[in-house]
């Protein structure tokens, strides 16, 4: 072959090369389109059936020199990418995407602001069992600059026989002793019909790890205005933890908190397996403050410092611990609660880190 006749050639296919350019953009463009098409009707992305047939079709009509298989591959790397392109896209129109708003979602509870850039400390008794209790644990909270007390009136447990929390009476304890001491409150609503209820007496909505996909319980904390915390659930992915988020913020409540606790793996060590690449991804991804629960993650109350040092390093907006003035009686979690004194140590720990 001359070199005239190669140039030619391959003057030829560059030319080709531009033309499929042009039509896999346009076919990119129509696939986006899709993509918007399917969030609407609410369609799965992947639809087996569809790209079966449209690889059939093009094989019916294959003419070669490229055989059955080739076009079949070949074909399949182009439906990847177009499904990939629609679901960046998606995932790009989330209202808790980064990308729809890029400046951080503030919430204000008090004279605390979460997610502002100053991290702040969450503590309290895992179940609210008296009024002494919480009132004891609240004092030392005042005492030691925390703003912020959480509490379990609703108890979802794994047994049924297990301390199931003190229900109503334990939300008006809350507010009782948070008025006393000026601090704000979170605690666990399990029920969509307690939503409204629990707004008169608690200043955080805490959904918890067991009901990160309760889709009606995400719905009615959406349709109020009070503050949600939202826990991930025991096994869930990153991408199902931001669509429960998204959940409550497409109805409404923008005051969405999201908090690390620890998902279930096979090591025994803790209690659960704290995933501290979580919290750089979710404050990446996501505009929404971003805490660590390293109470229930660990399960362990010698290595809690040491772990919420690392979350704070890690970018979190705050960390949750949970105390209680006795925890060898506590009704749950007795063995990683803190006790008072262990508490001061541990937040004088994590202080001296110039961290919190």
């Amino acid at each position: 072959m001359s070199q005239g006749r190669l140039e030619q050639l391959r003057s030829e296919l560059d030319t080709v090369n531009l033309q499929l350019l042009e039509l896999m953009s346009e076919r990119a463009r129509i696939a986006k389109e899709i993509g918007q098409e399917k969030v609407k009707q609410g369609v799965p992305d992947f639809d087996p059936v569809r790209e079966k047939k449209m690889l059939d079709t093009l094989v019916e009509h294959n003419q070669g020199p490229f055989d059955n298989e080739t076009v079949r591959h070949l074909f399949k790397q182009i439906f990847q990418a177009s499904l990939k392109l629609q679901q960046v896209d998606h995932k790009k129109h989330l209202l808790v995407s980064r990308k729809k708003k890029q400046e951080d979602t503030l919430i204000q509870l008090g004279s605390t602001v979460i997610g502002g850039g100053t991290p702040v400390m969450i503590a309290g008794p895992c179940s609210v069992e008296s009024y002494e209790q919480v009132r004891q644990v609240a004092a030392a909270l005042k005492e030691a600059g925390i703003t912020v007390m959480r509490g379990g009136a609703f108890k979802p447990r794994t047994s049924p026989y297990d301390f199931q929390g003190l229900g109503v009476e334990g939300l008006k304890i809350l507010k009782e002793v948070a008025s006393e001491f000026g601090l704000k409150t979170i605690s666990e609503i399990v029920d969509p019909a307690h939503i409204e209820l629990a707004c008169e007496y608690i200043d955080v909505i805490q959904i918890g790890a067991r009901n990160m996909q309760n889709f009606e319980l995400l719905k009615a904390a959406g349709d109020v205005q009070t503050p949600v915390l939202l826990k991930r659930g025991l096994a869930a992915t990153i991408d199902e933890f931001v669509h429960a988020a998204e959940y409550i913020v497409s109805r409404g409540n923008t005051q969405v908190m999201l908090i690390e606790r620890g998902i279930r793996t096979y090591e025994k060590a803790t209690r659960n397996t704290l995933d501290i690449s979580a919290v750089p991804i979710l404050k990446q991804e996501t505009h929404l403050p971003v805490l660590v629960d390293v109470t229930h993650s660990t399960g362990r109350k010698d290595i809690l410092a040491p772990c919420a040092r690392a979350a704070l390093a890690a970018g979190a907006d705050g960390v949750m611990v949970e105390v209680h003035p006795d925890p060898a009686t506590a009704l749950s979690d007795a063995a990683q609660q803190l006790n008072i004194p262990e508490f001061h140590d541990f937040l004088a720990n994590v202080r001296k880190s110039g961290l919190l």
